[in-house]
């Protein structure tokens, strides 16, 4: 199939009115959804004209399930789902316990197990500590496990599975809010 120029004036005409690559494709037929988009692209074409589906939806009101209609308790339940999952709710979380007490990193690290990069092998925790534009950043340089590159503090830190990572996250989204 190769673009003739009635071709490209029907694309032209077509993605003006608003259509999408693949409606495109099989108006002119013999292309891919794929061929559409990249001759729109080295057509310089944009500025699409809005498609008539795209007006704003309108929300049904809910309606109260019988015999509480005429009262207006209102509990309010977190929301787990959707935009308004992220948004902090009004009273604090009594719960939100932090999974370990914050200790400075210089306690977690013995002096004598600190390590520079030259000083680093197969076998020393390969955890950074500090920021390395620093003259006081090394590396914790514990004895870690074979075929691993931190020690067994920094793996558990490193290596969380993913229900807490999950975890974590939500707390954090509530406590920044």
């Amino acid at each position: 199939m190769s673009w003739t120029t009635e071709r490209v004036e029907l694309l032209k005409k077509l993605w003006g009115d608003g259509l999408s690559a693949s409606q495109i494709a099989g108006e002119l037929g013999g292309v891919t959804r794929n061929a559409v988009i990249g001759k729109v692209h080295r057509l310089g074409l944009s500025g699409r004209a809005k498609t008539t589906t795209t007006a704003p939806k309108t929300r049904r009101k809910k309606v109260a399930p019988a015999g509480t209609a005429g009262t207006s308790q209102h509990t309010a339940k977190p929301l787990t789902q959707g935009s308004a999952a992220l948004k902090m709710e009004s009273a604090p979380l009594a719960e939100a316990v932090p999974a370990a007490q914050a200790k400075p990193v210089a306690d977690l690290v013995p002096i004598s197990s600190r390590a520079s990069i030259l000083e680093l092998t197969e076998r020393t925790c390969k955890w950074p500590i500090g920021d390395p534009s620093k003259d006081d950043f090394y590396f914790c340089g514990r004895q870690s496990d074979v075929g691993v590159p931190y020690c067994a503090h920094h793996c558990k830190i490193a290596y969380q599975p993913v229900s807490d990572r999950r975890r974590d996250r939500r707390t954090n989204v509530r406590a920044a809010s």
